[in-house]
């Protein structure tokens, strides 16, 4: 279980540094479509403020994934499956919209 946890606040801490760069970056760029969006998110990979900002919010996870069941509940399980839910929708959606484009 503990490798789950660190794994999913993994996922969680890359989510929220990519959700942080990613609305700045969208409301400036003049480029449109999915391909602007996928640049985006390899450029903010390679930005160093996305690992600073990545780092430490997996230590903020990891750190209240053993603390104790309230706090383990709500500063771990809420914000962790919250983000990688949210996460994992827009990636299903990149996906479908990258799917349904190839065949317009």
């Amino acid at each position: 279980m503990n490798y789950a946890k660190g794994v999913l606040g993994a996922i969680a801490a890359l989510f929220i540094a990519e959700f942080v760069f990613a609305w700045p970056f969208l409301s400036r760029s003049k480029a449109t479509g999915l391909a602007a969006l996928v640049g985006l998110s390899v450029e903010s990979l390679f930005s160093p403020r996305f690992w600073i900002v990545a780092i430490p919010a997996f230590g903020l996870f990891f750190a209240a994934s053993r603390g104790r069941t309230i706090l383990r509940l709500l500063f771990f399980w809420i914000p962790t499956l919250v983000v990688s839910a949210v996460g994992f929708t827009f990636l299903g959606l990149f996906g479908y919209l990258a799917v349904i484009s190839r065949y317009r």
